[in-house]
């Protein structure tokens, strides 16, 4: 259900009073008791000022996700290991009319062996080091990361406006900080043993952390575009960004610092894509004057309704109902080799993004500007021979990872 916040650092954390916590959903949204504890958890630590909770809230590692959380201290282990993780909205050239989904597919099995260009010169171009995980830059990574052909399946009068094409097909992509993030967050942790405690932000140390933790943003921001550079070259098209919009990271205000934990950063009159899964609908909205209320946060996506080693036991118990779930309503078709993967990201592991949606907008948050349905989802392709290798060996175990079989 998600380890304590002082699990991995000091025994104890002095006795604090509890931060205000705001809670943004309704009666109607699901939220597990374990959430809410870490919440009170969350609310007593040092510094820690306010606290905005989102309906797509869920337990999580190092506290609650689908929370905005301000503090007057930093806290890196709420940040986590895919420091600028986020979703990048697309528009392509490309009419719905003309789509091939088999096709398409089949192309997006080559997204991260497409070329991009010299990654050096990226970085630098986007003011970054340029040995700055080059190897990595366009790359989508595993959980649930993704890039996702879309087309529109409803938009509201003034959509037009925000730049919605109802003929056009769209590109979401979903990604982070990779590798990178990953070792700023391990350096950090092995560094520091109180880090329950948080960093004061005018230390050295706090600087340092900062400083890394602004380039793994920006690096994430540039990664989601490259992906999308990929997936438009396969489909011979040129895209447009509609929406870049962060939830795992710190952002600096006047009070102090909002620690973004699977929330949406925002500003008002921005556009938000809020994701489910690649069997359901996603979402456009437009962030209202409301979120200052909420700390800049909103949801970005639906939010676990089950725990990953859960869905094992729920859906995917033999190869047929595994293939039935690389399917949807829509002629859809998601390409992920990694069997368990695939029954830890069904449709079913999610809430109702709907629900999401309709509760942020009676908290006065956000206003829906569309829906899109996925056509073609990718999430991670292998070798083929690769797959065979695997097959063969049932005790193979993924390094690093979450201990289940890949295949």
């Amino acid at each position: 259900m998600g380890n304590s916040i002082g699990s991995e650092s000091s025994p104890t954390l002095p006795a604090a009073h509890p931060a205000v916590i705001n809670h943004f959903f309704s009666s109607s949204a699901w939220i597990e008791g374990a959430a809410l504890d870490q919440l009170d958890e969350m609310s007593r630590l040092p510094g820690v000022l306010e606290i905005a909770a989102f309906p797509d809230l869920h337990p999580g590692k190092y506290g609650a996700t689908g929370v905005a959380l301000l503090s007057s201290r930093l806290h890196p282990l709420l940040v986590g290991n895919d420091i600028g993780c986020g979703m990048s909205l697309f528009v392509l050239d490309l009419p719905l009319r003309k789509l091939r989904i088999d096709k398409a597919a089949e192309r997006f099995r080559r997204i991260e062996t497409q070329a991009i260009g010299d990654a050096g010169e990226l970085l630098a171009e986007a003011g970054l080091p340029t040995d700055l995980a080059p190897d990595a830059l366009g790359t989508i990574g595993g959980g649930n990361h993704f890039c996702e052909l879309q087309a529109v399946e409803g938009l509201v009068e003034g959509g037009g406006a925000a730049g919605l094409d109802a003929q056009r097909l769209h590109l979401l992509v979903h990604s982070g900080s990779r590798a990178l993030g990953a070792a700023v967050f391990t350096e950090t942790v092995a560094a520091h043993s109180g880090l329950a405690a948080g960093f004061d932000a005018g230390s050295e140390t706090g600087a340092a952390w900062l400083a890394s933790h602004d380039r793994c943003v920006a690096w994430a921001s540039l990664n989601r575009r490259l992906i999308a550079a990929r997936a438009a070259a396969l489909l011979r098209a040129d895209f447009r960004l509609v929406a870049d919009i962060p939830h795992n990271l710190v952002r600096r205000c006047d009070r102090g610092f909002v620690h973004h934990k699977g929330a949406a950063a925002v500003a008002p009159g921005e556009l938000v894509p809020i994701a489910r899964s690649r069997a359901s609908l996603s979402h456009l909205v437009v962030a209202g004057a409301g979120v200052s209320r909420s700390l800049g946060g909103i949801s970005h996506g639906a939010g676990r309704k089950y725990d990953r080693a859960t869905m094992h036991g729920r859906v995917g118990r033999n190869r047929t109902e595994r293939e039935q779930l690389l399917r949807n309503a829509w002629g859809g078709i998601a390409i992920c080799d990694d069997r368990a993967l695939v029954v830890e990201e069904a449709a079913s592991a999610y809430k109702d993004a709907g629900q999401v949606v309709s509760d942020l907008e009676n908290e006065g948050l956000v206003t829906g500007l569309a829906s899109f349905r996925p056509l073609v989802t990718f999430k991670m392709a292998v070798d083929e021979v690769e797959v065979e290798q695997r097959r063969r060996k049932p005790d193979h175990r993924r390094e690093g990872g979450r201990g289940h079989e890949r295949y």
